[in-house]
């Protein structure tokens, strides 16, 4: 079974979603078994000895796009490939597949650097110490190219010759939002941008909180820096908890949101209210993630 076949059971799998399947039953299921296309006979077979014509001609079209996405320069990638980011594939939210400009990594040790659209600029100049600091550190830049606290973090990544990923709502294809365009293709140029969606997929109100999840997936900690009560980055903060990924929240964060607050007083999540108090709780996040996978070799061994 080659990796087309694979790539192409797996998309056609997504498109059918047979017996009601959901994207992420359907990576997980996929990424159990190992196997796509055995996935695939098993959910779409029937009693009869003939065929389904439509499902074959459903298979024949999502390998014809696989095809013409690798021709096209889109690099597609799925949870049975061995450069999968290692991260997501912990989380209940892992995406069945990625598209990717830029230097894919299987282990890529970073945190997310999140806020506000409309953040404030002391929200931004606090985002681009955040992300200097993890840049010193030799850790990724995580964010979603959003305008505000996103776009503040990528710069100062970018600035400080580190490395950023960004997790765009929309197809790899498309720009979002439009101002961003030069910013995204210098990530792709230097970083890796990464979309779970469609190429061609349009910006929507489901998009956005859908690669929060994977945002918290991917890292090992989210930093909030500025938000308000109704902000998506609420989202990314909650399931990071649920994926027991390390939370800091900046003071203002935790004080004045209820969300902020009811999270406080939660296993590994941290409040800072300098940047002196972030850089010391990242470091509190790394010396626990190093006893942790001491310990887990230890047992290995």
């Amino acid at each position: 079974m080659t990796a087309l076949d694979q790539a192409a059971a797996l998309v056609a799998l997504l498109r059918e979603q047979p017996r009601g399947m959901s994207w992420h039953e359907i990576a997980a299921r996929v990424a159990f078994s190992g196997d796509a296309q055995s996935v695939w006979e098993e959910k779409t077979h029937t009693d009869t000895l003939v065929p389904d014509p439509r499902l074959e001609q459903l298979l024949g079209a999502a390998r014809s796009d696989v095809v013409a996405w690798h021709k096209a320069g889109l690099r597609f990638v799925t949870v049975l490939d061995p450069d999968y980011p290692a991260r997501l594939r912990d989380v209940r939210e892992t995406p069945p597949f990625l598209f990717a400009r830029g230097d894919l990594r299987h282990d890529d040790a970073g945190m997310s650097v999140v806020g506000s659209r409309r953040a404030s600029d002391k929200g931004r100049r606090l985002a681009a110490e955040a992300a200097k600091i993890l840049v010193k550190k030799g850790l990724t830049v995580i964010a979603g190219l959003a305008a505000g606290i996103d776009t503040a973090a990528h710069r100062a990544a970018l600035d400080a010759d580190g490395r950023t990923v960004a997790f765009i709502g929309t197809g790899i294809t498309r720009y979002y939002p439009p101002e961003n365009k030069t910013l995204q293709d210098e990530i792709a140029h230097r970083g890796l941008v990464l979309s779970q969606f469609w190429p061609d997929a349009a910006p929507s109100k489901l998009s956005f909180p859908i690669r929060n999840a994977s945002m918290s997936g991917y890292g090992l900690a989210t930093i909030v820096i500025e938000a308000g009560e109704t902000s998506g980055t609420r989202i990314q903060a909650r399931l990071a908890v649920e994926h027991g990924r390390p939370v800091i929240l900046m003071a203002d964060v935790a004080k004045h949101t209820e969300w902020g607050a009811a999270l406080m007083n939660r296993p590994g999540v941290h409040v800072a209210s300098t940047t002196a108090e972030l850089e010391l709780k990242i470091d509190r996040v790394l010396k626990k993630q190093d006893s942790l996978r001491r310990a887990l070799s230890e047992l290995a061994g």
